[in-house]
């Protein structure tokens, strides 16, 4: 029995030397408590990390969606047209998209060849065919664009005179595409576009009220740089021969001039 107490006292007094200078060294405990906590950051950090990680997977989904939107849309800008990029461009809003059928119809462009130069070339450029040589320089591709917008403009003129030329004219004049005219008294009466000269690079496009008959020029400066010989000199008159129904009456009302109230004599006309 003796021998037995002996044995667990010497044990005892083994683990209180053991716990003693733990308790009473601070020292040698501070980096058990340090290398105690970098686990624990360790482990702590594990889902911060985790968080990171998802924090970073966001940007990276929605970087991810952004570029599929931005492919996407620049597939739908890639896959628009150059006849739907030129009509759309500013000051172009009193054009319409010609069928490309209608361009690839050689009937239809008879006589325009000697008219353009660069004929091929632009009419390739007009139907997207990209045929453009790497070998030229920037002055011939932009002498090669200037035809292409040239061409379009006479084949374009050519279009509306046709059935769906009109209609398609027909839908812009119901919106009120083509702007209203500016007379007083004709009360905003939608207006079409027409040419003075046939000819190219002659005269700027202007409007003309069916109302009054009378011509003005557009309001958007850009619409007044357009060549007229892009509508023509035909389109407003034979559109109202086609539609009758919208040739609107002849205004009834006109300003009268007047002095102090009294209407002023016309005298004779010398």
């Amino acid at each position: 029995m003796s021998v037995r107490v002996s044995s667990r006292a010497v044990a005892s007094r083994s683990e209180s030397k053991y716990k003693k200078p733990a308790a009473m060294s601070p020292l040698n405990s501070s980096p058990k408590v340090a290398t105690k906590k970098r686990p624990e950051s360790a482990s702590t950090s594990g889902p911060r990390s985790k968080e990171t990680k998802l924090n970073v997977q966001s940007p990276l989904e929605v970087s991810e969606t952004g570029s599929e939107e931005t492919d996407l849309s620049s597939s739908e800008g890639d896959d628009s047209t150059w006849i739907s990029w030129f009509c759309g461009l500013r000051g172009n809003e009193l054009l319409c998209e010609v069928d490309e059928d209608y361009i690839q119809d050689d009937f239809n462009l008879c006589g325009l060849q000697g008219l353009v130069s660069y004929y091929d070339y632009a009419l390739d450029v007009i139907l997207d065919n990209d045929s453009l040589s790497g070998e030229m320089d920037g002055e011939e591709h932009n002498e090669i664009e200037s035809a292409a917008e040239l061409l379009y403009g006479l084949i374009h003129a050519r279009y509306i005179l046709t059935a769906k030329g009109l209609n398609a004219m027909h839908e812009k004049y119901k919106r009120a595409g083509f702007g209203r005219c500016p007379r007083v008294f004709c009360g905003g009466q939608p207006c079409l576009p027409v040419g003075i000269s046939d000819v190219p690079r002659n005269s700027s496009v202007k409007i003309y009220c069916p109302k009054c008959e009378d011509i003005y020029l557009p309001r958007c400066k850009y619409q007044s740089n357009m060549d007229g010989a892009y509508i023509g000199t035909t389109f407003p008159h034979l559109y109202l021969m086609t539609y009758p129904s919208a040739k609107p009456a002849k205004p009834v009302q006109t300003y009268v001039p007047r002095v102090f109230g009294f209407k002023v004599h016309k005298g004779p006309t010398r």
